[in-house]
């Protein structure tokens, strides 16, 4: 009796934790915002935006925060990296959103009428504007609590922050950029080059996903430092890693290329006669900004001189982990994001 008892109460406590597990995650919803107009003045027909939410909207829906995807990921992507260890969801609702080209919400892959090369090109402020329809639009939501994002997801931050300088209270752009460097500039032309330049890739005119391998290595090499690399690697792990890239499942390459293309095309500054002084003065959010010392993807540097024309805060993590650095599991990164989000909105 004990023995059926035991195993009942065991039976109980995996079933509690599938259900915990399955609650914790958010579903996937897509919302319609109708026909987008962008800043080209190209149309995206019948957009659509993708995306999860955790925890719950309070009464007058001051307490969502706002977190966009980065480059090649979707809000599915987001729940591994676990967010909600530093953001407390019984008292903000986070609101993960799919941007354009990920795949998700309207992009060169998923477009009926507009598939592939066929889809007009997009820009990050594109992006945030998208997102600004549907939060105001479908969720009803006039003010955020907070925005912030790693990455293309950072880089969609910044822009927030000048697009709609009242409507978060707390900005927090994670290893984004205002505007990127040269050194950035270089690598993403490096990248799109050799995704243009590839053969089975036909201009984007495909109907099977290529494997574009020097693209994937040129990504995955510069996430991580070399110092990492060497210390972690070595002939036969590279050989494995060689082998695994012809058979690995990559980010569609018009998503990619969209992507890349409105990441080159970023400058918060350009409204502003090109003075970044200028696109400071114009925020009026609390500002954080973490950034990675060593990352070789997201060059550190403009978002640095950036928070010294803010009274931002500052945090610089440093390791050889390069641009995959940041955690929300980091007792440094995790008490950052906890104390400003305290201070409430």
């Amino acid at each position: 009796m004990k023995k059926i008892t035991f195993r009942a109460i065991c039976l109980f406590a995996a079933i509690f934790l599938c259900l915990a597990q399955a609650f914790a995650r958010g579903r996937q919803q897509m919302a319609s915002i109708g026909d987008f107009k962008l800043e080209s003045g190209k149309v995206i027909s019948d957009c659509v935006i993708g995306y999860r939410v955790y925890g719950k909207l309070n009464g007058d829906k001051t307490n969502a925060i706002l977190f966009p995807t980065w480059y090649g990921g979707t809000t599915q992507s987001i729940e591994f990296i676990t967010p909600w260890h530093a953001i407390d969801t019984t008292r903000y609702c986070l609101i993960t959103v799919d941007a354009l080209g990920d795949g998700v919400s309207s992009s060169p892959s998923n477009s009926s009428k507009q598939h592939g090369p066929a889809f007009p090109a997009f820009t990050i402020r594109d992006m945030v504007e998208s997102q600004h329809v549907f939060v105001t639009q479908n969720l009803g939501i006039t003010h955020l609590a907070a925005i912030m994002g790693a990455s293309l997801g950072g880089i969609q931050t910044f822009q927030w922050a000048v697009s709609y300088p009242g409507f978060a209270t707390h900005i927090i752009p994670i290893i984004g950029s205002p505007k990127p460097s040269a050194y950035d500039l270089m690598l993403y032309s490096l990248d799109a080059r050799i995704i243009e330049a590839d053969s089975a890739f036909n201009h984007g005119n495909y109907t099977v996903n290529p494997q574009i391998i020097p693209a994937a290595m040129l990504v995955q090499m510069s996430s991580l430092t070399p110092s990492y690399w060497v210390k972690n690697m070595n002939d036969q792990k590279v050989a494995a890693w060689l082998k695994s890239l012809e058979t690995a499942k990559n980010f569609d390459w018009n998503n990619a290329l969209y992507q890349i293309h409105a990441v080159i095309g970023q400058d918060i500054s350009r409204p502003f006669g090109g003075s970044m002084q200028e696109a400071a003065n114009h925020i009026k959010a609390k500002v954080l900004i973490i950034v990675s010392a060593q990352d070789h993807l997201v060059n550190p540097e403009p978002a640095i001189e950036f928070s010294k024309l803010l009274p931002a805060k500052l945090v610089v993590m440093d390791n050889d982990k390069g641009h995959l650095a940041v955690s929300f599991d980091d007792p440094q990164m995790h008490k950052a994001i906890v104390d400003e989000l305290a201070e409430g909105f």
